[in-house]
């Protein structure tokens, strides 16, 4: 499976598998976009993410992260 940045259900899961002990509203955005970079199977340029797509990962991980 290939991830994109508006894919943002789905990395905030796998960022939730991948880092199970971090609270992601302490995250910050660079390293979130680092982090969501790193993930196996994510496949989409830097340049298409900005700062409404790191917020929509940040806060379906949130909710990912209450379940």
């Amino acid at each position: 499976m290939s991830l994109k940045w508006t894919d943002t259900q789905d990395v905030a899961i796998a960022l939730s598998d991948k880092y199970p002990d971090v609270d992601p509203r302490q995250v910050r955005f660079t390293d979130l976009m680092s982090w969501v970079q790193g993930l196996d199977g994510f496949n989409d340029s830097p340049e298409r993410c900005g700062e409404r797509i790191l917020e929509a990962i940040q806060m379906a991980w949130i909710d990912e992260a209450g379940r």
